[in-house]
C-alpha cells in the first residue's frame, strides 16, 4: 500500500510498499532533499533523527536510569500482553527470563527470533502467555525512542546515541557520527560498547538485533553478530566483519545513503518491524543475519 512519511522539514514524501504482507522495500528511493555535503554536528544529527521517528509514530522516551528502563520496559509489556504484574510477577519474570545472568547475546537473540513468547506461570498458579515481541501481528509491537542513556557499570561508563526500544527492549542501536568523519568509527563505537558496557547492568542492551551507523551522508546496517563466523574460522571478531555491514536501497537496487532517507524508509515501523521479525535469520551456526534488500524483494516476490 502506498505510504507517505509524516511532514517534516527534511523528510521527503516517497511511494513503499510496506505493512506485511505486501512489499517491505520501498518502491523507489526517496530524494535527498538536502545536500550531502552540508556540515551538520553528531548533535544535530541526533536531533534530527529522533524528530523524524517521532513524526513517524515513534514515542520519545527519557529513562534516566536502569530503574527507569526497566519501569518502561515493564510497562510496555504490560500493554503489549493487556496484564497487569504484580510485583512478585515481574521480578520473577525479569529475573528468570529476560535478565537472566545465564544467558549472553546468544541466547538472547534466540529467544527473540525462535522463542519470543513465554509460559509464564502467574502468582495464582494460572499459565498465560507472555510476549516480548509480537511477531504474526506486528503493529501490536509498540516503538520508543530515546537517547544519550548513560551505561555506568560497566568497564568503562558510557553514552549511547540512538536506541530504539520494541515493547520496551533495545533490539535497534544507532551510533551516528558528524558528516564527514569515517563510517568505520562509528562501527568502531558499538565494537567497543560490546566489549565495555552492553552486557553491564541488566544486560538488556545483549537484545539489541539491529544496529545501525551514519555520519549522516553514509548510512548502513547490519546485525547483532556481524556474520563474523563467516570471516574468522576460530569465530574470533575482526575488522574485516565491517565489509558485511549493509546498504539499504529501494526495489530497483538504489542506494539510500543518508540519514533522513534511511530513516523515511528502512526505519518506517512497518518496515522496521518486518525485517526484525521476519527478515532477520537466526542460523544453525547461532548467527544473526539480516537480509539484504534484494533477498527481501526476492522473498516477498515469492510469497505474493
Amino acid at each position: 500500500m502506498p505510504y507517505e512519511a509524516a511532514p517534516h522539514s527534511q523528510v521527503p514524501t516517497y511511494s513503499v510498499l510496506l505493512e506485511g504482507p505486501g512489499a517491505t522495500v520501498c518502491a523507489k528511493a526517496p530524494a535527498v532533499v538536502h545536500g550531502s555535503s552540508a556540515y551538520q554536528s553528531e548533535a544535530e544529527l541526533e536531533e534530527e533523527l529522533i524528530s523524524q521517528l517521532v513524526g513517524q509514530g515513534y514515542e520519545r522516551v527519557a529513562p534516566k536510569s536502569e530503574a527507569e528502563l526497566v519501569a518502561n520496559l515493564r510497562r510496555q509489556l504490560e500493554l503489549l500482553n493487556d496484564i497487569e504484574f504484580t510485583d512478585d510477577e515481574w521480578a520473577r519474570l525479569f529475573r528468570e527470563v529476560i535478565a537472566n545472568k545465564a544467558e549472553g547475546i546468544v541466547e538472547k537473540t534466540r529467544r527473540i527470533q525462535k522463542s519470543p513468547v513465554i509460559d509464564f506461570v502467574r502468582d495464582d498458579g494460572s499459565l498465560r502467555n507472555v510476549a516480548l515481541v509480537a511477531r504474526d501481528h506486528i503493529h501490536k509491537n509498540r516503538l520508543q525512542v530515546m537517547n544519550q542513556y548513560e551505561a555506568n557499570e560497566g568497564s568503562h561508563k558510557n553514552r549511547y546515541d540512538v536506541t530504539i526500544l520494541v515493547n520496551g527492549l533495545p533490539l535497534v542501536h544507532i551510533e551516528l557520527k558528524r558528516r564527514g568523519v569515517p563510517l568505520r568509527q562509528a562501527f568502531n563505537q558499538i565494537e567497543r560498547y560490546q566489549r565495555e558496557s552492553f552486557w553491564s547492568e541488566s544486560g538488556l542492551f545483549e537484545f539489541a538485533q539491529i544496529f545501525v551507523i551514519s555520519n549522516g551522508t553514509h548510512t548502513k546496517y547490519y546485525s547483532n553478530t556481524t556474520r563474523w563466523q563467516k570471516v574468522n574460522e576460530h569465530r574470533k571478531k575482526s575488522s574485516a566483519s565491517f565489509q558485511f555491514t549493509s546498504w539499504w536501497t529501494d526495489a530497483e537496487n538504489r542506494k539510500i545513503a543518508d540519514l533522513v532517507p534511511f530513516a523515511a524508509t528502512f526505519l518506517s515501523k512497518g518496515t522496521l518491524l518486518m525485517v526484525l521479525t521476519h527478515y532477520c535469520v537466526f542460523d544453525v551456526t547461532d548467527a544473526l543475519l539480516v537480509m539484504r534488500p534484494y533477498q527481501i524483494c526476492a522473498t516477498e516476490a515469492v510469497l505474493n
